[in-house]
């Protein structure tokens, strides 16, 4: 699946890295200059329709994980945070190298910056006319009654372990992620405080994939 993303990526002139992972591998791709994420992630999941590749989190539990996950952020939000090439994993202490290139220190780098850098007329070009697929677009979203905790309808805190809280939101192991083996510094779930029917999965599991994962599937409303 990597393999086959990175060829059709150098059909297009784009060189691409391939790092080792805990998982399999990561695919990196890097600009001369920084690009609007919107563009970019027209690009990839264009890309990863192309090819059929399963992407995780567009009612999937398993596919690829594409980054950056918002086209855009406002002044007040925070993106999800990633490990720079090269960097240590907090988790297991462990530098991951790419393939490419001799495994030590200077070595990568000196591939690293060696490698073809995407330019903006580059990325202009290649999303001429593209959109998102409508798989991959975000919903709307809900807009919800006033927060009443004495009224019966499903809540979250009630299907998750313990939560630390952080700012406005809990933090806790995502149910979803749980079931497939990650989520081990039990952090991806946010809760908002305020009213906990909000919570997002910052790993990308969406709402359908977590109730499921606890056991109370949301209910799908058939037309007649």
């Amino acid at each position: 699946m990597v393999r086959s993303a990175q060829w059709e990526l150098r059909q297009d002139g784009v060189e691409s890295a391939l790092e080792n992972s805990r998982r399999g591998g990561h695919l990196w791709i890097f600009a001369d200059q920084p690009l609007l994420a919107r563009d970019c992630r027209i690009y990839i999941y264009n890309l990863a329709r192309r090819l059929r590749v399963p992407v995780k989190g567009a009612g999937l539990a398993e596919g690829i994980e594409v980054f950056p996950r918002q086209d855009e952020l406002s002044a007040d939000e925070f993106g999800n945070a990633i490990r720079g090439p090269l960097g240590i994993h907090r988790a297991v202490r462990k530098r991951y190298w790419f393939y490419s290139a001799n495994y030590r220190l200077d070595a990568q780098l000196e591939y690293l910056t060696g490698l073809r850098k995407i330019t903006e007329e580059e990325m202009t070009r290649f999303v001429a006319g593209l959109t998102m697929p409508e798989e991959f677009q975000p919903r709307s979203k809900a807009i919800l009654p006033p927060y009443d905790p004495n009224r019966p309808e499903f809540r979250i805190l009630d299907h998750v372990g313990s939560v630390r809280r952080r700012s406005g939101n809990y933090w806790t192991r995502c149910p979803s992620c749980a079931q497939q083996g990650r989520d081990r510094s039990g952090d991806n779930l946010a809760i908002c405080v305020t009213d906990p029917r909000k919570y997002k999965c910052w790993a990308g599991c969406s709402k359908e994939m977590i109730r499921a994962a606890v056991g109370c599937p949301i209910r799908t409303r058939i037309a007649s």
